[in-house]
C-alpha cells in the first residue's frame, strides 16, 4: 500500500525559454571582499548590489578606520576610494567587526603586512571565537598580536614592516 503522503507522478512539457533580468539579493562574503578590495585600489571603486546588512556595514566602517573614503550612493550602491596597497593608515580608535566573523578576519589579514597596528573587538559572541586559525598563518609572514588567551578578541595586530613568502 503507497504512503499516504507520496506524492503523484507528474508530466513535464516543453515551454517557451525564460527571458528577462532577476535581480539577486548580494551574498554576505562577496560583499566583505568588495569593499577591502576597494579600500585596497587606488581610486574608485563603484560596488553595486552590496548586501547591507550589519556585518557588511561594520566592514564599510572599517574601511574608513583604514583610511579608505566609503559612501553609500544608492540602494546596495556605494563608491570605495581606495588608499593602496601599503596605504593603510593606522586605525586612531579600536575597530569593532560587531558580530562578523568573515570580515574580522579578513580585515585582519588585509592589514598584516602593513607595519601599522589595530585593536579589535566585536559583540559577545565574536568575543568567544578563537582568532588562532587566522593568527598562526599571519604570524608565519612576520605580523605579531597580543590580547587574550586562546587568541579571543580583542587583540591587537602589529602589521609586518618586513613580510616574508610563506607556505602554509
Amino acid at each position: 500500500m503507497p504512503h499516504p503522503s507520496q506524492p503523484s507522478p507528474v508530466t513535464a512539457r516543453r515551454a517557451t525559454p525564460l527571458s528577462g533580468t532577476a535581480e539577486v539579493p548580494g551574498d554576505k562574503s562577496v560583499s566583505h571582499r568588495a569593499l577591502i578590495f576597494g579600500a585596497l585600489a587606488v581610486g574608485e571603486t563603484t560596488i553595486t548590489g552590496l548586501l547591507e546588512g550589519d556585518d557588511v556595514l561594520g566592514t564599510a566602517e572599517a574601511m574608513r578606520a583604514f583610511g579608505a573614503e566609503v559612501t553609500r550612493t544608492g540602494a546596495g550602491a556605494w563608491s570605495v576610494h581606495g588608499v593602496g596597497v601599503g596605504g593603510l593608515a593606522e586605525p586612531e580608535n579600536v575597530v569593532d567587526c560587531g558580530n562578523a566573523g568573515t570580515g574580522v578576519r579578513l580585515i585582519m589579514g588585509m592589514m598584516a603586512t602593513t607595519p601599522i597596528s589595530a585593536t579589535f573587538t566585536g559583540d559577545a559572541s565574536l568575543r568567544r571565537r578563537p582568532m588562532g586559525r587566522i593568527l598562526d598563518p599571519l604570524t608565519l609572514f612576520g605580523a605579531r598580536s597580543a590580547g587574550r588567551a586562546g587568541g579571543l578578541l580583542p587583540l591587537t595586530l602589529i602589521g609586518a614592516a618586513n613580510p616574508v613568502p610563506v607556505e602554509y
